[in-house]
């Protein structure tokens, strides 16, 4: 034990003092239920230097800490990969859009109660308007200039997951001045996965799921609802041009080293196996068994829903996420659209048994982590960010009880 890193000597300066706006740099926060990457460390101390993890061992007896963390869980703090919801928090109801920038901070008061503390904010390049939510080019625009903006300055680090509907033309000239404006100046990876939500196959293999959800989305009915898929897969079957223009410039992006490129939807070994040779690094959402078992054996992560996973099953008839990850076949959550869903989800799976504790927390925190390439976070291990999240695990529900965020900047990545 180097109680040299956990303890201070009669010579050290106290520790900084607390602030509203977050913890000081150097602290120790005791009496924790640490959950490692590989076991769950009881009565444990956590040793902060820097903004950094400096030490998780027991806490000795004598030792003060600066925090008591009364027999909570400590946790690296989550990971979202994949979230929409900054979508949803901008238009909560048709017709009632709210500014982008207060949309970006209550969206923030959500993330920040379910212990996320870095997140991929979904910003689609596409012109659309069939699944109910309008998206358009501008928008895309707008929530990137919001979420940069606020950066990594407040409650949580925030990013950007790039989305590009590979049947749209504007989608595909948008996201090239994307990228080359940003060029090389980008703060850590920049990641864009790329979809196909055309239904008839992907997402919506099949096709009813789709009309259903337009039938309660827009209020429809459902001979309008077959009648627009029919126009829908007759017009986007013309843009197949369009979509091996996209796929061939993103695997020379994927193999320049320009993006970190996801998959989205993928349905089939032949679609993983194409992902591979276009320099893909994750199989996002896939909606079969045998597509995750494919990107596994390639060595590829692969994220799963946490809504799927707490519901059991998807919500159009794919694969449940629950069924993949006792497979061993799942490596990240992600929100998708619900914040508080990651760590509920987690702690169902190590309470059902498809998980270990450790394991199933690792899906939302180290295995998120290495989704989006950003290895200086997600496990509590010396060296890595301080970003820590307490918990009571709760009968059903957890409860994060307290967020304790590494101060901005110095990022591995």
């Amino acid at each position: 034990m180097n109680t040299g890193l956990v303890s201070r000597g009669p010579a050290e300066a106290p520790a900084q003092g607390w602030t509203l706006g977050g913890p000081p740099r150097d602290y120790v926060l005791g009496h924790v239920r640490a959950v490692l990457p590989d076991r769950l460390l009881d009565d444990a101390l956590v040793a902060v230097r820097d903004g950094r993890i400096a030490a998780v061992e027991r806490h000795p007896a004598g030792v003060e800490a600066d925090v008591d963390g009364q027999g909570m869980l400590c946790l690296p703090g989550l990971v979202d990969v994949h979230s929409d919801g900054l979508e949803k928090e901008l238009l909560p109801r048709p017709g009632a859009e709210l500014p982008m920038e207060f949309a970006l901070l209550s969206f923030e008061g959500k993330l920040r109660a379910a212990g996320v503390t870095t997140a991929f904010h979904g910003a689609a390049f596409e012109e659309s308007g069939g699944r109910g939510m309008r998206r358009t080019l501008e928008s895309a625009r707008r929530i990137c200039a919001a979420v940069e903006s606020r950066g990594d300055d407040g409650l949580v680090d925030h990013r950007i997951l790039h989305r590009l509907d590979i049947r749209c033309p504007e989608g595909l000239a948008g996201l090239r001045q994307r990228l080359a404006e940003i060029g090389g100046a980008a703060r850590g990876p920049v990641l864009v996965s790329h979809e196909d939500h055309t239904p008839g196959q992907g997402q919506y293999a099949d096709r009813g799921y789709y009309e259903r959800y337009l039938v309660g989305t827009r209020g429809v009915t459902e001979e309008e609802a077959r009648a627009y898929v029919d126009r829908l897969i007759e017009d986007r079957d013309g843009r197949l041009d369009v979509r091996e223009e996209a796929l061939e410039w993103l695997g020379e992006q994927a193999g320049a080293g320009r993006i970190r490129l996801l998959g989205h939807d993928p349905s089939s070994p032949q679609e993983i196996e194409e992902l591979c040779e276009r320099g893909g690094s994750v199989a996002e959402f896939p909606t079969t068994t045998a597509a995750a078992k494919a990107a596994r054996e390639h060595g590829m992560p692969v994220v799963m829903g946490a809504p799927n996973v707490l519901r059991g099953h998807s919500h159009n008839g794919n694969a449940s996420g629950r069924e993949l990850v006792g497979r061993g076949l799942v490596t990240a959550l992600a929100s998708d659209y619900l914040p508080s869903g990651l760590l509920s989800a987690a702690l169902l799976l190590a309470e059902d048994g498809p998980a270990s504790l450790p394991e199933a927390v690792g899906l939302v925190t180290g295995g998120a982590a290495d989704v989006a390439g950003l290895p200086d976070r997600g496990r509590l291990a010396p060296g890595l960010r301080a970003d820590l999240v307490l918990a009571e695990p709760g009968r059903p529900w957890p409860v994060v009880a307290a967020v304790l965020r590494a101060a901005p900047g110095g990022d591995a990545a």
